[in-house]
């Protein structure tokens, strides 16, 4: 993300913008560079983008209806969106230090928890897809 001087992003979305389209285009940009920036930095979201792509050809070949393919390949993108999600805490935690300290340990102990969570619903409902 670009960056002015004083380390505030160069094009922030301004509480006062009234145009909903430009809105729109902002939010889209800076998702975009946040996709990117984990693509480049959180190795344990590439691994799962790439266990996505495969998951999502076996749902066709698994899921008997349009219902059960959406739910296998959602509840993949469920531990992805998790995943971020506990990227961002953990840039959030290490942004307000990186002395140790044990709220630190456990924020980022919570949000690994809630990936591991994602990961245990995701393999249970391919589980119980595939046995059905």
């Amino acid at each position: 993300m670009p960056f002015a001087k004083d380390s505030t992003p160069a094009f922030s979305m301004k509480p006062d913008e009234s145009e909903p389209l430009r809105r729109i285009v902002n939010a889209t940009r800076c998702s975009c560079i946040g996709l990117v920036h984990a693509w480049r930095t959180q190795a344990a979201l590439r691994y799962e983008i790439y266990v996505l792509l495969v998951l999502v050809p076996s749902a066709w070949i698994v899921g008997k209806s349009a219902l059960e393919r959406a739910l296998l390949i959602a509840s993949w993108l469920m531990v992805i969106i998790v995943e971020l999600i506990n990227s961002a805490i953990e840039t959030v935690v290490d942004r307000i230090g990186s002395e140790h300290h044990v709220l630190s340990g456990h924020a980022k102990d919570l949000g690994s928890a809630a990936v591991f969570c994602a990961i245990g619903l995701a393999a249970m409902l391919w589980l119980f897809l595939c046995l059905s």
